[in-house]
């Protein structure tokens, strides 16, 4: 079915014979949910959001072949409207009305049951637990931003922000023998880095980001550096990843912005005359011929990846206000990633 077709009602019912229905288990709560906290904007009226989730299969339509009644899974909430120019080359986190169409149905995280198309339904092992698999959301994010930067065996890799993006981005460079700084300026997210591997840890409120990842280059710069705070510290850090990445070096924009338009005053001389790319990377989808999350589970297995060190707290949902008060004032309770029990 048309992903456009997907269902506006409450009830999640299963709208076409290739749809399943999963009863949600673990919800994360993710950077772009805290953003969205309390604002007064009439899109969010009554709008249930969360977009990183585990589940039990309840409910399977007759032409479902993935999964099965029983099944526990990983749901993949980056749903496109499954016919634009973008969705019909598997780019559909570029898809036109993909807020839209996922809001409506997987990217449902805080509720008790979610549906969607078969193939946002992905068999967990027995080794992956629902808290693993609800980082995995966080890590394919990572993922399609390093599949974007270029990165290669020995690259020189600089990371600001040490939430779970950052901490992400910071395992698939490592694991990809990549030599990794890490910048934030809270020191239980960068205790975590080191243990994690992190080459080196800076806290930019006490020490010269800029003078350490010299240092680690040889006087150059990082040849790739990863934006991943965003938010509404981007004013501060975008401005910084274009100082810290050396000549002809890539800034890889992970952090979200906030909505609507922002000024960020770069040195945009500099940044030509130095020939720097930015890249924009946008949520994950497909890299070649593999589904970005599906390559991040098979990295859990087989150890590329690491969850249980990340997940610093769990709540009921109905305390979720109590859950996103805890992820949002990180610096007083030491928050990495916080998931909703359902």
């Amino acid at each position: 079915m048309d992903a456009s077709r997907s269902p506006r009602w409450r009830s999640p019912g299963l709208p076409a014979d290739d749809w399943v229905k999963a009863r949600v288990r673990m919800a994360g709560i993710c950077g772009t949910d805290l953003r969205h906290w309390e604002e007064p904007k009439e899109e969010f009226h009554c709008c249930i959001m969360g977009r990183e989730l585990a589940g039990d299969v309840v409910e399977v339509g007759p032409a479902v072949q993935r999964v099965a009644v029983g099944d526990r899974v990983l749901v993949e909430s980056v749903l496109g409207c499954g016919h634009c120019e973008w969705c019909r080359v598997q780019q559909y986190n570029r898809c036109p009305d993909l807020y839209d169409t996922r809001r409506a149905s997987v990217s449902r995280a805080y509720a008790e049951y979610v549906v969607g198309p078969q193939h946002k339904f992905h068999k967990l092992p027995d080794s992956v637990g629902y808290d693993d698999a609800a980082l995995l959301d966080t890590y394919a994010v990572a993922l399609h931003a390093q599949h974007l930067s270029g990165l290669t065996i020995g690259s020189r890799v600089a990371i600001i922000g040490a939430g779970p993006i950052g901490l992400g981005q910071l395992m698939l460079a490592k694991a990809s023998g990549a030599a990794v700084t890490i910048i934030d300026k809270l020191p239980h997210a960068l205790a975590l880095a080191e243990r994690l591997g992190a080459d080196r840890i800076v806290r930019s409120d006490r020490e010269d980001a800029e003078a350490a990842v010299r240092a680690m280059s040889d006087g150059r710069g990082a040849d790739i550096v990863f934006e991943c705070a965003g938010g509404t510290s981007m004013p501060e850090t975008l401005p910084l990843a274009t100082r810290l990445v050396r000549r002809g070096g890539r800034v890889v924009i992970v952090g979200g912005f906030d909505d609507g338009p922002i000024a960020i005053p770069l040195e945009w001389q500099r940044i030509q005359m130095s020939e720097i790319t930015l890249i924009p990377s946008a949520s994950f989808a497909f890299h070649d011929i593999h589904a970005e999350q599906v390559e991040v589970l098979d990295l859990l297995v087989r150890g590329k990846l690491k969850t249980r060190e990340l997940i610093t707290h769990r709540f009921p949902l109905d305390r979720i206000n109590e859950a996103f008060e805890t992820a949002q004032d990180r610096r007083r309770t030491g928050a990495i990633f916080v998931g909703l029990v359902l």
